[in-house]
């Protein structure tokens, strides 16, 4: 065996050592390998804790024996492995990944190792050098204060460089050769890490004012839900609403006063889609591009998108209902033209028909906001609007009311109401998606925390806290579980992760605890 090798082992371990006394022992952790211990091949490994998630090991193992040249079966080798481990909480606990160098010095022979690795040693002997690079992952489990357990699955590539000799000392010699290892990364650690109890607090007795200061009051209040994508998209876009928010289309409704609605406009007594017509573009434009987010969301989903076809009330009423009908299908195909994804089922299409609902609240907008301001415009025009109105009212067939209201006044009132009040008609209405979203499981366990720690109730707030540990939104709940359940330091470190956030209740509870 390389003796220079082994003392620059040993001088490395020896500094490692010298390293963890000048630290906390909460920052330092000695291991030991007891499925290696099975190989008999004593081993140690030291872990020093570098910062917040991250700490740097060194492994050993040295098996010398047999000393005898003369014996046949060998397995004597010096193993080297510093390694880097990022834990996946600022407890250095629970769950890692780890990436190791390894290096090794070995004389084996007539060793047969499991799963069929390595045979040219089960009949030969290789003398020579090892180096791999690996990945693994480990779990970490606290048996007491001292103690605790540590598994590890990983893999290792390298490079072997040896010489190859029949079993004996002396046996022929085969030549050097250098060849490629896969090493399996199979660790059960015993792990002493001493974790230092809680130091009472002195107890400080003022002899002029001997009322104890009042204990901090924490603040947590319940986290809003995710709603994915579509739930940001809506905050700018209303014409986006959640699908509980659905309503079936019935002629009573009055579309145009139904905020967030999206409308393209039709030419006279037309059902092509023009782009360049009016502001048609911008709109289209607008729609196919919400419903593809929304649809390419994981955690949304388009429910439901629904379009009312309109006509305007001037012709014939079939003629008008087949009108309504064919603009609210241009639409509906233009959606699909350009998302594919959006299958017919996707679809709420209704044919509106003549727009009198629209047009009887246009006028009774007009009738208000006149008789508000005491007009009487043009000769006489309120009380022609309200006898326009009293019309509607009393004429249910619509082509005798068509026929009626141009008559109306000389037909004066008809090209008021055409000049103003139709080209609006001339449109596909109505148009709004509906959304669906996952349902955030986070936010409902952690507001259930919640409510369990304003009752007090912190030792079973606790586990469900831990687990969505993961989840920023859990930090100030969890930190003020932890404070209330005896373990400040981790409660102060939730805090500032919170806070960093910018969670405003994690900022007020810090600011208490830290005054």
């Amino acid at each position: 065996m390389n003796m220079n090798i082994l003392k620059k082992a040993v001088l490395l371990v020896l500094l490692l050592a010298f390293y963890s006394n000048m630290q906390a022992q909460k920052n330092v952790a000695v291991r030991n390998n007891l499925i290696y211990d099975l190989s008999g091949t004593p081993n140690l490994g030291v872990d020093v804790r570098m910062s917040q998630h991250w700490t740097l090991g060194m492994t050993g193992g040295y098996r010398p024996w047999p000393t005898d040249d003369k014996k046949v079966r060998k397995l004597r080798h010096l193993l080297i492995a510093p390694e880097l481990r990022y834990w996946n909480d600022s407890t250095f606990h629970h769950s890692y990944w780890g990436l190791n160098l390894i290096y090794s010095h070995y004389n084996v022979s007539h060793v047969k190792f499991p799963f069929g690795m390595y045979k040219d040693v089960r009949h030969h002997r290789k003398e020579g050098d090892l180096a791999a690079i690996g990945l693994f992952y480990g779990r970490s489990w606290r048996l007491n204060r001292f103690f605790r357990l540590e598994g590890e699955l990983g893999m290792a590539f390298g490079y072997a460089w040896s010489k190859k000799f029949d079993c004996n000392h002396c046996g022929t010699y085969y030549g050097k050769k250098t060849d490629p290892v896969f090493i399996p990364k199979f660790t059960l650690n015993l792990v002493y890490q001493k974790i230092e109890k809680k130091q009472k607090e002195p107890i400080i007795v003022n002899p002029i004012d001997t009322t104890p200061p009042p204990a901090p009051v924490l603040v947590v209040h319940k986290v809003a839900e995710n709603t994915g994508r579509a739930g940001a998209l809506q905050q700018e876009n209303p014409v986006l609403e959640h699908v509980s928010h659905y309503k079936p289309y019935d002629r009573t409704r009055i579309l145009r006063k139904e905020k967030g609605a999206l409308y393209v406009h039709f030419p006279l007594d037309k059902s092509t889609l023009l782009r360049d017509f009016r502001e048609n573009g911008v709109v289209l434009d607008r729609i196919v591009d919400i419903t593809r987010q929304v649809m390419a969301d994981s955690t949304s989903s388009v429910r439901c998108i629904q379009i009312v076809g309109l006509a305007s009330i001037e012709g014939r009423v079939k003629h008008n209902e087949q009108l309504s009908a064919d603009r609210a299908n241009a639409l509906k195909q233009y959606v699909q033209q350009q998302v594919p994804q959006a299958t017919d089922n996707l679809f709420d299409v209704a044919s509106g028909g003549e727009a009198w609902a629209e047009l009887y609240d246009q006028i009774s907008d007009i009738v208000n906001g006149m008789g508000a301001s005491g007009q009487e415009a043009d000769g006489g025009r309120l009380a022609a609007l309200k006898e326009a109105l009293q019309l509607i009212d009393s004429e249910a067939d619509l082509t005798r009311r068509e026929q009626k209201l141009r008559q109306l006044n000389k037909g004066r009132t008809f090209a008021y109401i055409k000049e103003h009040l139709l080209a609006d008609q001339r449109n596909s209405g109505y148009l709004r998606i509906y959304y669906d979203y996952v349902p955030d499981t986070a936010a409902a366990t952690i507001n259930q925390a919640s409510q369990l720690l304003q009752q007090e109730r912190y030792a079973e707030a606790l586990p469900l806290l831990r687990g969505v540990e993961a989840d920023p939104r859990a930090w100030n709940a969890l930190g003020v579980a932890l404070w209330n359940t005896g373990s400040r330091d981790a409660a102060l470190d939730f805090f500032r992760r919170a806070a960093q956030q910018g969670n405003a209740d994690a900022k007020e509870n810090l600011r208490q605890l830290t005054r």
